[in-house]
This record gives C-alpha cells, sequence and structure tokens, in this order.
C-alpha cells in the first residue's frame, strides 16, 4: 500500500491541489493532517482524508480518524491536542488504545518518521512553513508498506525526493 501525507499549508490551496494532480492514481490514499485553513466544504476534500487543525476553525472537521487500508490501520489527528511539541507519549497512548500500525500527525511542522512498539509515527512537516532542523525543506511525505518492510520518503514541492531523508523499517 502506498499513501500519500501533507500537513500545515496554512491557507496555500494551490500547492495542495498541485500534489493531488501529481499522486493521483500513484498512491492507495492521500491524509491531511490538519491546518489547511481551508473550508471544511472545499471539493478538494473529496481527494484527501482530513482532520482539523488548531488553525482550523470550523467545527464540522474531525479532529481524529482511524482507516482501516490493507493490512494497516492508520490514526491521523494535527498532534496539537497531544502536546506533540513536547514529545509523542500522550500520542502513543492514543495509537495504542486505536490499535493503530501507523500514525500520522503534523503540527510541529518538523518532519519525522519513527517506529516505536511496532508503530509507526511519522509527521509529513510542513508544505508551507517548515521549522526546525530541517526548516529549510517545504516537505510532504509518502509511505510504502509491503509484507517485509515500510519506506517512507519525503518530497519537496516540487515532488523531488530528498533521498538523504529516506528512511526503511522492518515490518
Amino acid at each position: 500500500m502506498k499513501y500519500l501525507v501533507v500537513s500545515d499549508n496554512h491557507g496555500d490551496r494551490n500547492i495542495l491541489v498541485d500534489i493531488a494532480d501529481f499522486w493521483r492514481h500513484k498512491v492507495d490514499g492521500m491524509f491531511h493532517c490538519g491546518d489547511s485553513e481551508l473550508e471544511v466544504t472545499d471539493e478538494l476534500w473529496h481527494q484527501f482524508v482530513v482532520v482539523k487543525g488548531n488553525c482550523d476553525y470550523n467545527p464540522k472537521y474531525e479532529t481524529e480518524c482511524v482507516i482501516n487500508s490493507g493490512d494497516n490501520r492508520i490514526y491521523m489527528t494535527h498532534g496539537h491536542l497531544f502536546n506533540v511539541n513536547m514529545g509523542l507519549t500522550s500520542l502513543s497512548y492514543s495509537a495504542h488504545e486505536k490499535n493503530a500500525t501507523i500514525v500520522l500527525y503534523g503540527h510541529t511542522h518538523k518532519l519525522l518518521a519513527a517506529m516505536a512498539d511496532n508503530i509507526l509515527y511519522v509527521n509529513p512537516g510542513s508544505i508551507s512553513q517548515p521549522r526546525g532542523t530541517y526548516s529549510h525543506l517545504k516537505t510532504y511525505a509518502i509511505i510504502e508498506t509491503n509484507d517485509g518492510e515500510i519506506k517512507v520518503d519525503y518530497y519537496d514541492r516540487s515532488h523531488h525526493l530528498i533521498e538523504e531523508l529516506s528512511v526503511v523499517f522492518p515490518r
């Protein structure tokens, strides 16, 4: 299975359209981890699974979701309600409660791919306002799972693979 994960575009609708157009028919699912600042009724959301971020004010956005896809159980939330700026402990508790195999979140604007207790945690970074070590890279992630491994790749706004950020985890 192959998934696209993007977050924190903060009003830049055009980049989401570009990413969706580029990856349509190439991935099994597209996920947005919040802080889009787009209307909940935006037609673009027909292509994405989306959650509410702290800058998304419409109460019709869900704060979290769980999606079963193949043999993956994907749990997505923005992360602000779990204080992810201070670590993943609270998010990890929720992931275990949801029996997640993959956790997607944003909020920090810092990309991350990590495996803990057989759960993959992915933050795609921010496609518009990155922070931290890779603050010069506006990124989104592609997760590819198969029977033996899980691969996480990061791409820039021009859809170029950032090879030095690629990581593979045994399954």
